[in-house]
């Protein structure tokens, strides 16, 4: 049983943020068929589906759809949002009732770009809807992370988002290893950028270990099945879910070979040597 599987319904983002790898595939959405057949594939295989890799997740038509299908299965769904969409579909993803909700309040530093009066104008818009989102979620019982993964390259503006939601979120805001948690449901963290993995990069360590095929792998949108969220462009792709069932994707020799490697703090595929965010294991 994994603790988590990493679904990418769709590749398809409506920003383009300075701290993601980003990809280079063709973009597409999954099929209310397909991800149908993915439900059931991963039948006792997991309880927890995340909903992102690439792209945000929000701009799937069927989203709501899809979290209905998986809780009618036993799957508890995680989003995993840029939260610009929540002005939109906020209420709709409520109504759908996901277990969690993260908002990373860091992608949108990329959309300040204009003077700054339209910056600011623009960060209260952005950030009046997230925190109103938070608030209604939280109170219909479901699980809300604001999340900062930025620190050390934030130019001051984590400072700005704190004092903010610390006006708009009413709690007891009690200070934890990994954040603050606001009240129950309702939590903020943080946390460092990292480097992704990337086969022009260079090597980030002679250990390394990760927790990619352990208790987590990830599928793609068109259905290759990946080892982890980071391999944006499906470097590593050990089979398709749509064509092999997972158990025999999982048990590959190529699948074995980086299991085993990382138990012994190897990596037996190269873009894991060149993963910043795997050194955080070793």
């Amino acid at each position: 049983m994994y603790a988590k599987v990493y679904i990418e319904i769709t590749n398809i983002c409506n920003m383009s943020c300075s701290f993601c790898h980003g990809h280079s595939r063709t973009p597409g959405r999954m099929t209310r068929e397909q991800f149908g057949q993915i439900l059931q594939r991963l039948q006792g295989k997991t309880n927890h589906i995340y909903y992102h890799l690439m792209g945000e997740p929000l701009s799937h038509p069927q989203l709501p759809e899809f979290i209905g299908m998986a809780r009618e299965q036993g799957f508890r769904s995680i989003i995993t949002t840029n939260g610009t969409l929540l002005a939109r579909r906020g209420q709709e993803l409520i109504q759908a009732g996901p277990h969690k909700v993260s908002i990373s309040l860091h992608s949108f530093e990329g959309e300040l770009g204009g003077t700054a009066g339209q910056d600011e104008a623009a960060y209260e818009k952005y950030m009046t809807q997230v925190a109103d989102f938070a608030d209604q979620a939280s109170q219909a019982g479901i699980i809300v992370v604001l999340r900062l993964w930025n620190r050390g390259h934030d130019g001051g503006r984590n400072d700005r988002t704190f004092e903010f939601l610390r006006k708009r979120l009413e709690g007891h805001w009690v200070e934890n290893t990994r954040g603050i948690r606001i009240r129950d449901k309702l939590h903020l963290e943080w946390g460092d950028r990292f480097a992704w993995p990337d086969l022009a990069a260079e090597v980030q360590g002679e250990e390394v270990s990760c927790w990619g095929l352990k208790d987590h792998f990830g599928i793609l949108c068109d259905g290759t099945v990946v080892p982890c969220c980071l391999d944006s462009n499906g470097v590593i792709a050990l089979g398709n879910i749509f064509e092999e069932d997972v158990e025999i994707i999982l048990s590959s020799p190529r699948a074995r070979a980086m299991v085993e490697g990382f138990a012994c703090r190897q990596a037996s595929e190269e873009l894991c040597r060149r993963c910043g965010y795997a050194q955080r294991f070793v």
